[in-house]
């Protein structure tokens, strides 16, 4: 292999290190764990939890319950968000702001 190529693989690990360290270091173990993309467990649950609070506020005319199950829903769905854990990649406009002083 030549230098130029593995100075492209040294990269490539740099960049999965940082960005999904437990996948990197389960690759380095021997025993490959799932990308963070395909790591929702929490997502799932806070899923099911609004679809049964849903479901309760539909049943029992209580419209708190309902109104609760939508907004967990809403919420819930945003944890399927792969980039959620890295804020600068999945709102870059707030990565400029931060760099700004405040006019006044």
């Amino acid at each position: 292999m030549s230098a130029t190529d593995d100075e492209r693989l040294t990269g490539l690990a740099a960049s999965l290190a940082r960005d999904d360290p437990r996948f990197a270091r389960s690759l380095d173990e021997g025993r490959p764990a799932a990308p963070r993309e395909y790591r929702r467990l929490r997502g799932w649950s806070w899923l099911a939890v609004a679809t049964a609070a849903l479901i309760a506020g539909v049943v029992l005319p209580h419209g708190l319950l309902l109104a609760a199950g939508l907004v967990l829903a809403g919420l819930s769905a945003q944890l399927f968000d792969p980039h959620l854990s890295r804020p600068h990649l999945s709102r870059p406009h707030l990565s400029r702001l931060r760099g700004r002083r405040p006019r006044g």
